[in-house]
């Protein structure tokens, strides 16, 4: 069996996608003409060659102006619905999806509207046997006391997420700078994640497990600068949700055959592959198991481990390849 078959026979979970990064130009133009919203842009191909980023940052610019087309429930249902069922085409089984309220909220889109759009089309995607849970996401450029806010904003629909990541500009803003507001959604029974080791150092990957106390570490790059901290993510098992094509379209690798995943994985740690945002990064969950496995030469062993890993470290239980 060839290697693109075998990763698509394989179930998986995705752990790791945010749902405004899914949204594909030709969606962003229509939604800004039905909504009068203006873009520098003038087609498709106008704003795929926007794609070209240098650092996190330069993709944040354009993703925060992307999603700013997005205003009604029917809009998000459309993201939601287009996204889910191309996630479900990867044959993942399991979605568990970040939301940014805050992204949203700024610009005037009330809570009820994204919310009612997006538990939507999970319900729709239910039906189809993809189960998506959502986790809500701090926007980490913006202050603690924000994110509070946020978190009572959300009050109403706390039964509807799942956990609370934290996501957005990594370098200068450490975990840390989100200790009270964590230990606040873990009171209320939530997981927590957040982005760690992408471009900020190893030290953040240590702040967001022992001072938020996550349970899971998305990206996770540069934990590899720092042996103590692969010896302790080996025993605890914490999941790391890797994103090859984020990584290499982000220039946080300068090419996948230099991603870590594979020494990772012969490290003994429990390694995960996702997506990120798949629009804006060149694909889906198995356009990244496909690119990285031919770029690190994994084998059908190795990719089996991988998916399986992706069961083992979602929030909610759910069913993997074994059943």
């Amino acid at each position: 069996m060839d290697r693109t078959a075998f990763i698509q026979g394989l179930p998986k979970a995705e752990l790791h996608l945010h749902i405004e990064g899914s949204l594909e130009p030709a969606m962003m133009l229509d939604l800004a003409g039905r909504n009068g919203v203006e873009l520098p842009y003038a087609d498709i191909a106008e704003v795929q060659a926007a794609y070209q980023f240098s650092n996190l940052q330069d993709f944040l610019d354009l993703y925060y102006a992307g999603m700013g087309v997005l205003r009604t429930a029917s809009d998000f249902f459309a993201l939601a619905d287009a996204c889910f069922r191309r996630v479900g085409a990867d044959n993942v089984t399991h979605l568990e999806c970040f939301v940014d309220p805050q992204a949203h909220l700024c610009r005037g889109v009330r809570f009820q509207d994204f919310m009612q759009g997006l538990n939507e089309a999970a319900r729709q995607a239910a039906g189809r046997g993809l189960e998506v849970s959502l986790i809500l996401c701090f926007l980490r450029h913006l202050s603690e006391r924000e994110a509070f806010g946020t978190l009572e904003d959300a009050e109403p629909y706390h039964g509807d997420f799942i956990g609370v990541g934290l996501d957005s500009s990594e370098l200068g803003h450490p975990p840390r700078k989100f200790r009270n507001v964590f230990a606040a959604a873990r009171d209320l029974g939530f997981k927590l994640t957040a982005h760690a080791g992408e471009e900020g150092p190893a030290a953040y990957i240590w702040e967001a497990l022992d001072v938020l106390g996550v349970e899971r570490i998305d990206h996770g790059n540069r934990a590899l600068e720092d042996d103590a901290l692969v010896a302790r993510l080996r025993r605890d098992q914490v999941p790391l949700t890797l994103c090859p094509l984020s990584n290499l379209k982000l220039r946080v690798v300068p090419d996948l055959r230099a991603h870590p995943l594979k020494r990772m994985l012969d490290q003994g740690l429990l390694v995960t592959v996702n997506s990120d945002d798949p629009a804006y990064f060149g694909g889906y969950v198995n356009d990244n198991f496909t690119r990285v496995a031919q770029a690190l030469n994994l084998g059908q062993t190795e990719l089996a481990a991988i998916a399986a890993n992706s069961f083992k470290a979602a929030f909610q239980a759910t069913e993997g390849p074994d059943g």
